[in-house]
């Protein structure tokens, strides 16, 4: 009798073993530089979905039925990769800043948003979909920095929309400096990262829904002098985050040098972070000057497009070269070009998007061919099937991707951008053979 008990209590461990096996090649690794999922190579063309846990609250913005039919639809396409906001901080009722809030104050949570994104998590999980998940923002409209500085002490900060942007970036250079400022956003990525899904019973850490838990949305130190506290604060953030959780990666989230007051030594330094596993990039050709709108009707000509097609494939390569020294992947996981003619109606046409993103899309696509470390990108963004109310996004209205301080429509793929999708589409079909093994 006790050989039979033996025997079953060996059985029994080692299909718990084996499940447990299983479960960790669920998970997006990295190996030798590249992502893999499962035992494939793991290329992707994905998006910015920044609301989905809202859409997925049963309170204010919630809209379940409208997040199963987004989900189902990126499905359908393809994309399987999702980079998503868990949650705003602060007050409601700023005008520019996304609402409902997760975070009211320091360590007080809407439960509402919690179990949105508990809700989103698990419907990605059925779809063998993944997340990106971050945590912060160094920008206004989730609160970020602005809201640990003023629980830090540091009274009401400014807003963009009130007194500009270089007065609001000034403001934000306290954050790398400020240690009680790190200590709120630490004591809340223990309490999210800590977390079990109410609907699932998985851990947050054992979630393999979950692809990437990610510092923020653009850290930046916003001043030279601030870089060595910036670099010293997101190492002391990642350590944090692989004590709390060993199976999933860590990014960044970055702009690349852009992000790091156009360092580039500064980014590579924060990229060999042991606790980094991949390296970030964004792209914004209107936002950072390469497309010129004088009149706000329409872009001049061809010629500036082109300006904007070269300074990108610059950019990348400039990012690519120190990815292969450090041998980490690099994903671009937010881009966004304008609608023809800087137009916000989803009826407009977006011949220019269509071809600045087929040329990312191409680039990722033809080191995808070469086993390269270009691996991935994430457009901005998925408006889906929201249909926009007032070009300055007020309570009540469709989430689109455009936050609420920017204007709603103009950088949103909707599901009515038939040539846009088409686009999308032809890269993820390309990635799809290539991460079955099918392209040499």
């Amino acid at each position: 009798m006790k050989k039979l008990l033996l025997l079953v209590a060996v059985v029994a461990m080692m299909a718990g073993c084996q499940q447990k096996q299983q479960e960790l090649t669920d998970f997006v690794r990295v190996e030798n530089g590249h992502f893999v999922r499962g035992d494939k190579p793991y290329y992707y063309v994905g998006t910015n979905f920044w609301y989905g846990a809202i859409l997925g609250s049963e309170g204010q913005g919630g809209n379940r039925e409208r997040l199963v039919k987004e989900l189902d639809e990126m499905k359908r396409m393809g994309i399987d990769n999702l980079r998503i906001l868990v949650g705003s901080d602060g007050e409601r009722g700023v005008k520019t800043k996304v609402e409902p809030t997760l975070q009211v104050k320091p360590g007080v949570y809407n439960d509402t948003i919690l179990a949105g994104l508990d809700y989103l998590l698990m419907e990605m999980g059925k779809r063998k979909m993944v997340a990106v998940l971050y945590l912060n923002n160094s920008w206004e409209w989730s609160g970020g920095y602005g809201f640990y500085l003023e629980h830090a002490g540091l009274g009401k900060q400014p807003r963009p929309d009130e007194v500009g942007y270089p007065a609001f970036m000034e403001a934000m250079t306290k954050f790398a400096t400020n240690e009680k400022a790190h200590q709120l956003f630490y004591d809340y990525v223990r309490f999210i990262i800590g977390r079990t899904n109410r609907y699932t019973g998985l851990k947050y850490t054992d979630d393999p829904a979950i692809m990437s838990w990610q510092i923020g949305n653009e850290p930046r130190a916003f001043s030279k002098d601030a870089l060595p506290a910036f670099e010293k604060w997101l190492a002391e953030a990642s350590a944090l985050i692989r004590s709390l959780d060993k199976n999933h990666l860590i990014s960044v989230g970055s702009e690349g040098s852009w992000g790091c007051e156009n360092d580039l030594g500064s980014w590579t330094r924060i990229c060999a972070d042991k606790n980094i596993d991949y390296c970030n990039i964004h792209l914004w050709p209107f936002n950072w000057g390469w497309l010129r709108n004088p009149e706000g009707k329409e872009m001049q000509n061809d010629s500036t497009l082109q300006v904007a097609l070269k300074n990108t494939m610059d950019y990348i390569g400039q990012h690519l070269a120190v990815c292969d020294s450090l041998v980490k992947p690099l994903v671009m996981e937010e881009f966004g070009f304008p609608r023809d003619e800087f137009s916000y109606d989803k009826k407009s046409t977006t011949e220019w998007r269509d071809i600045y993103y087929r040329q990312v899309f191409n680039a990722v696509s033809d080191h995808a061919s070469k086993g390269g470390r270009f691996a991935g990108c994430n457009f901005w963004g998925w408006g889906g099937f929201a249909n926009p109310q007032h070009i300055q996004w007020q309570p009540g209205d469709d989430y689109t991707n455009d936050p609420a301080q920017e204007a709603q429509g103009l950088n949103s793929v909707f599901a009515t951008d038939k040539s846009t999708l088409q686009v999308i589409s032809d890269a993820v079909k390309y990635m799809g053979v290539k991460n079955s093994g099918m392209v040499e």
